[in-house]
This record gives C-alpha cells, sequence and structure tokens, in this order.
C-alpha cells in the first residue's frame, strides 16, 4: 500500500496512511515523507505503537540526531531515555508524576508557551518526533502554529522592519515569563542566549517565515521593552486560529512536525497523572544568522 497523506489542519499539517514505523524504512517512502514535511510541515502517524529501537531507527533514516544534553533540569542520574530521546513527559526516574511544586516539574510546564524546539542552541532543530505511550485523561492536546503563512499576511512594512532583525534565545527567559526564577548559577551559565533570525528561509521550499519563540527575549539593536512588545504583537499574530492545528493525543501516535516552519505548545492537564512522550530531534540545517534574508 503506498503512503498517503491528507490534510487535516486548515492551511498545513497531514495524517499519513499506509506505512507502519515498525518495519525499516525503505528509501521511497523517507522521500515521500520528507516532501511531505515540506508541504505539511506537521505530519501525524495513527497506531505506531514502538518500542525506543524503532522509534530511533525511524529518526536514524530521516536525519541526524541531535542528543538532549543540558536542556531541563533532570540530572544526569535521574534520567528514564538515553540521550538519543528528549524526554518530555511530567515523570521522574520512579516513573511517576513529579509533586506539583517539583522544581523540575516547574521548570517543564515552560513548555505550555509557543516555541520552536532548540531555537535556544546555536544550530535550531530540523524535525522533531514525538510518541505517545502513555496520555491523560484530559487534556495534554499539543497545538501547531504555522509560520509560513503568517509571515505571508504580515503587513509589507511589518516585513521591512523584520527583515533582517536578529534576536536573542535563552530558556531562562521563557521561564521566566511563566514565573520561574529559581537557576543555579551553572544553569545561568548552561542557558546563555543565543542568536537566531527572526525570519528565515526554508531550504527546500524557498519560503520565507517567522522565527519565533517564547525563548526570545531579546532584540539586537533595540530596547528590551520595544523588542518584547514586537515579539510578542508577532506571536499573537502568528497563533491566529487560521494559522493554528490543535493534534489530540492518542496512544501509539508519532507526530512529526518541522521547527523551521512551526511553533508549537503543549496544553495543560492534571498534575497528578501521567502523560509520557518521547521526542527524538533531528539536528538542523546550521546557524540561522549566518542565512542571507534580503
Amino acid at each position: 500500500m503506498p503512503l498517503d497523506i491528507r490534510q487535516v489542519g486548515p492551511c498545513f499539517a497531514g495524517a499519513v496512511d499506509g506505512i507502519d514505523l515498525r518495519q525499516p524504512l525503505s528509501s521511497a517512502d523517507a522521500e515521500a515523507i520528507h516532501a511531505g514535511m515540506d508541504k505539511y510541515a506537521v505530519l501525524v502517524f495513527r497506531g505506531q505503537v514502538l518500542s525506543q529501537e524503532q522509534h530511533l531507527a525511524f529518526t536514524a533514516a530521516l536525519g541526524e540526531i541531535e542528543h538532549s544534553i543540558g536542556a531541563s533540569l533532570r540530572a544526569a542520574n535521574e534520567t528514564r531515555v538515553p540521550t538519543t530521546f528528549a524526554d518530555v513527559s511530567n515523570l521522574g526516574k520512579d516513573d511517576k508524576p513529579y509533586d506539583r511544586e517539583d522544581r523540575r516539574r516547574l521548570f517543564a510546564i515552560g513548555n505550555r508557551l509557543w516555541h520552536s524546539d532548540s531555537s535556544f542552541k546555536v544550530v535550531p532543530a530540523k524535525y522533531s518526533l514525538l510518541h505517545a505511550l502513555s496520555i491523560p485523561s484530559k487534556g495534554g492536546n499539543t497545538e501547531f502554529a504555522y509560520m509560513p503563512d503568517a509571515y505571508d499576511a504580515l503587513d509589507a512594512a511589518v516585513k521591512v522592519e523584520i527583515g533582517d532583525l536578529v534576536c536573542e534565545h535563552s530558556q531562562m527567559f521563557s521561564r521566566q515569563q511563566v514565573g520561574f526564577f529559581d537557576f543555579t548559577d551553572e544553569e545561568k551559565q548552561r542557558f546563555a542566549p543565543v542568536r537566531q533570525r527572526l525570519v528565515r528561509i526554508h531550504p527546500s521550499t524557498g519560503r520565507k517565515s517567522l522565527f519565533l519563540a517564547s525563548h526570545a527575549g531579546s532584540i539586537l539593536g533595540m530596547p528590551i521593552p520595544e523588542a518584547r512588545l514586537l515579539l510578542r504583537d508577532l506571536i499573537e499574530h502568528a497563533t491566529h486560529e487560521r494559522f493554528v492545528h490543535v493534534h489530540r493525543w492518542q496512544v501509539g501516535d508519532l507526530v512529526i512536525w518541522d521547527n523551521r516552519q512551526t511553533m508549537h505548545r503543549a496544553r495543560s492537564f492534571p498534575a497528578d497523572e501521567r502523560r509520557d512522550l518521547r521526542r527524538t530531534t533531528i539536528v538542523g540545517d546550521g546557524p540561522t544568522v549566518l542565512q542571507q534574508v534580503a
């Protein structure tokens, strides 16, 4: 059965049928997935009950895996999964939900702000592949915003204004937005800001898009209050419902999104219930500050 993709979002996002991700990925299917990602930016694979090894094999067939090191407050001896995964669950090493006041949980709920994965790294992520092992009784959806259409809908004068702007991204800034200031000196150093262009060009489609995230806290050459108001206005614009698709998780779902074309955020769910989702990430194309946009 050939791989089939049908659009499920308002202007992007596709559901994929005709593939079993437990099986080795053929070169033809890999090409079809890459083409689907270029077109839809988010692809949903339902009913894929995968082992960690199968999840990793599928990811590696699409690109180089980014290791998740130092991006959370989990200590090295507190991890549940290898560094080839980002553990975006609410679970400790004992496989139980964190206490409500646990600083690791409070840091992680910053993921409920709009963001793009690894924008706080010099080389931001290409694809993210998130797999659902267990989900709460309610809530916990993931929302995606499509940034090429959001860019296209801007006024011409705004496009000129932002075309060459460079932002500084840090997880400290996004966490401070939700009232989390409890950083050690080591964490402050680890989460030092990196620079990203505000407008980027997709290497395959050639389309411009906004590169926004809650991690962006300043714009080079602009007073911070002015920069934050501009970024807030752009995020408000980019997350209008006409640009947003909501994914309602089922156990066995695997969702891939292109961080070069999307922002996303998790939604709230009961703090005492398990939400076990594990993400692999594919390394990006290079530093965005080296990209010539004009």
